[in-house]
């Protein structure tokens, strides 16, 4: 059993994966249920109904024409192919689109890169989508694997962002480096890694401004961060992690598209997935942008906060449908 296992519990995070993405779970199955009663054979009817439910989960026109066009092959090839066998089919062709992160920068039991420390994060994202309580909860996950974390309160334009990293800083005993408000977010995103490095800590995550005005303010903020982060880590950041707002659907969608052309987005965390019926988004935006999600937020708690697993996000999709 490994220190993941231990702290996290593989079981625990599937059925935490379970209960989070139950509305998405039920609307898809319903849909596809309805679909295949009575039915001996995936036909074009049965293919027309999985596409319409996969669009009603989100999962995007691009991204559902991508694992139908799939699905098709597949029913051409093999002749026959019975209902009974189009949830494992389907299985495999959504985690076939979706993005998997490299395994040594995947997070994966809350591990960091071995060939650098401090592993830098810089994260950004719009305001409301659950940025600054990503990264409490980020500080809360690291420390509990081991890590030593530092913040950084680079979102200096809304005293609110500040005040919220700091109570998650307290509440994970986890140091952070922040300045009064209206500050320079380069200035504090500069002494974060100073400090880091004297510290000697293993993971350093720096909170940025939510605006999105224009792709040109936004290009101009991030990259004079980026500068003085590299007068004394000449090869961070290490991850730009963008953070989307899952139960808002397709506006995520958009959000990534702006945050894409503006900047180098490495990695992607998608909140709120709990209170949806849209949780297909992550398809769609893993698939559509070649970005891999690293963490996905299934509700409140800090555990809530998921180590992203494709297989075990698929399992998510359809645990309702075998049991049923």
């Amino acid at each position: 059993m490994g220190l993941f296992d231990k702290l996290f519990g593989k079981k625990q995070q599937q059925e935490t994966l379970d209960q989070g993405l139950q509305k998405t779970r039920e609307g898809f199955f319903s849909k596809i249920t309805k679909a295949i009663a009575g039915k001996s054979t995936v036909d074009e009817e049965v293919l027309d109904s999985v596409e319409d439910a996969l669009v009603s989960a989100d999962v995007g026109i691009e991204t559902t024409v991508e694992i139908i066009n799939r699905l098709e092959k597949r029913v051409a090839r093999d002749k026959y192919m019975g209902t009974s066998e189009l949830n494992a089919i389907l299985k495999s062709e959504i985690e076939d689109v979706l993005v998997t992160a490299p395994q040594d920068t995947s997070y994966e039991n809350y591990e960091l890169p071995a060939d650098h420390k401090p592993h830098v994060i810089l994260v950004v994202g719009v305001n409301g989508v659950g940025k600054t309580t990503t990264i409490g909860k980020l500080a809360y996950n690291f420390s509990k694997a081991g890590k030593s974390v530092l913040l950084g309160a680079a979102d200096t334009f809304r005293a609110a962002a500040v005040d919220q990293l700091t109570i998650w800083s307290e509440r994970t005993n986890v140091p952070i480096v922040k300045k009064e408000m209206g500050s320079d977010p380069a200035s504090v995103a500069y002494d974060t890694v100073i400090s880091g490095v004297a510290r000697d800590v293993d993971v350093i995550i720096i909170d940025t401004a939510g605006r999105l005005h224009n792709k040109a303010y936004l290009m101009d903020e991030l990259t004079k961060i980026k500068r003085v982060i590299q007068k004394v880590i000449p090869e961070a950041p290490h991850e730009v992690m963008l953070v989307l707002d899952g139960s808002t659907g397709q506006n995520a969608l958009e959000q990534a598209k702006h945050f894409t052309a503006a900047t180098d987005v490495t990695a992607l965390t998608i909140t709120k997935l709990d209170g949806t019926a849209k949780g297909g988004v992550v398809l769609a935006i893993a698939h559509q942008f070649q970005i891999p999600v690293k963490f996905i937020g299934v509700g409140e708690k800090a555990e809530d906060l998921l180590v992203f697993d494709k297989q075990q996000f698929v399992e998510g999709l359809f645990n309702l449908g075998e049991k049923g």
